[in-house]
């Protein structure tokens, strides 16, 4: 009997990267994890029951990580390495190099994490994208608010974040100190770099959106068009995401052509991307950054109900250098709606929070009743979420606010915020 090659996740935890590993362990590939050792401790029994073994490294520091991932990889048989964590994506491209395996161009991985890199990419390579420039202290912090290239409103975000974390939309210099410090101070689970520096970047009005694809041998197939629902104000966190959404064909025309160009201009060779972008009233695409990874946020989940592509079997077939197959089998339309709470304080109590069942196949809470939630200013701090789908794309969007409409929370003050939360205040939730 003939011993398939193994899967090797970089960071196994998740509900993607736990998708992942069940379909490759379904098709009979060993699964192995790359992790911390807080990450591999805390491993719950269905991933552990996947996993044919793990390397512990400190994935923090990635020349010893990327030598600890390499030999293990190669003791064990290991054929395809893979990441869902937006962090790790240039590490995976680094070690499927050094493995000789489908993966992504070591030398251009860092666009796609360091977005000062991948604003010089882009411009280099002809996206449109907006003026960036980085600042580290408060000298070029004020030369470049005064450049009319970046304008005001502008946004101030950190250079390898994730999940909206630490990104302010300021409308001057008064507020742009702050929005430099909560930039800093959001480092991720995986800081690197400069950690003074910031990027300023110009602001891009129009319709948000973002366009799900599948590269192979350099080939990007688009899978969807994603319509984003973000909240307003200074910090902006996603509330859903709609999909597929269909575009004038020449808009349509110009998004792909802008979002294939930031491909390549990433080095993305074989693997999933995530391209954000804006459409303005004219229909012009503006490219706002890319990931080499599937979209967060059960995008994934999103596609697989709406057009019944199997996309955890397509990035195992792509890792492993198999034609993926990428054709939809279904017409339908799917949404996902995040659950976020109105301020700080405790959850007392929840209801009204929808159940699977026809229409809506995914529900997922996160909150514990009587712990602490907090005004959402990250992805992170979404409270729970669930997905409905079917046929109609305006039947689909209605029941999902109609739900949306129908959950409520209970908070109470938590003692440190207990000045800014009414006791016992009840919020409906909505986007």
């Amino acid at each position: 009997m003939t011993l398939l090659p193994g899967v090797l996740l970089l960071d196994a935890a998740g509900p993607e990267a736990g998708r992942l590993a069940a379909a490759a362990a379904d098709r009979g590939h060993p699964v192995h994890a790359a992790a911390t050792a807080v990450a591999h401790a805390g491993h719950g029994p269905e991933l552990k029951g996947l996993l044919a073994g793990t390397v512990v490294t400190d994935l923090t520091r990635p020349g010893q990580a990327l030598d600890d991932i390499t030999a293990y990889a190669r003791r064990h048989g290991v054929g395809a390495v893979l990441t869902v964590n937006e962090y790790l994506t240039d590490l995976a491209a680094q070690a499927a190099a050094a493995l000789g395996l489908p993966g992504n161009d070591p030398g251009r991985a860092r666009a796609a994490r360091d977005k000062a890199v991948m604003a010089e990419a882009f411009t280099a390579a002809g996206v449109r994208t907006p003026f960036s420039v980085c600042v580290r202290d408060d000298t070029e912090l004020k030369a470049a608010l005064a450049d009319e290239r970046l304008g005001v409103p502008c946004v101030v975000k950190p250079l390898s974040g994730a999940g909206s974390a630490g990104v302010t939309v300021v409308d001057g210099p008064a507020a742009a100190g702050a929005a430099v410090r909560a930039a800093r101070e959001a480092a991720g689970a995986f800081p690197g770099g400069d950690p003074y520096r910031v990027l300023l970047q110009a602001y891009a009005a129009g319709s948000e959106y973002s366009v799900e694809s599948l590269t192979q041998d350099g080939a990007p197939v688009h899978l969807a068009v994603t319509r984003k629902q973000v909240s307003g104000g200074t910090v902006r966190v996603e509330t859903g995401h709609s999909l597929p959404v269909r575009l004038p064909p020449l808009v349509e025309q110009d998004v792909h052509r802008q979002v294939e160009a930031a491909i390549g201009a990433a080095g993305i060779r074989n693997g999933a991307s995530h391209t954000e972008v804006v459409v303005d009233g004219a229909g012009r695409c503006t490219v706002i950054e890319i990931g080499a990874r599937l979209g967060a946020g059960h995008i994934g989940l999103l596609i697989e109900h709406a057009l019944g592509v199997d996309v955890w079997t397509a990035l195992l077939d792509t890792a492993l250098g198999r034609p993926a197959q990428l054709t939809p089998t279904a017409r339908g339309h799917a949404t996902v709606r995040f659950v976020t709470s109105p301020h700080p304080g405790r959850l007392t109590s929840l209801s009204g929070f929808p159940r699977t069942g026809p229409g809506v196949p995914f529900v997922r809470w996160r909150a514990p009743i009587g712990g602490r939630v907090d005004r959402a200013t990250a992805n992170a701090h979404r409270l729970g979420a669930f997905v409905v789908a079917g046929s109609d794309a305006a039947e689909v969007e209605e029941r999902a606010d109609a739900l949306l409409r129908g959950i409520r929370i209970r908070l109470d003050p938590w003692p440190e915020s207990a000045g800014q939360v009414r006791a016992e205040s009840t919020s409906a939730i909505a986007p």
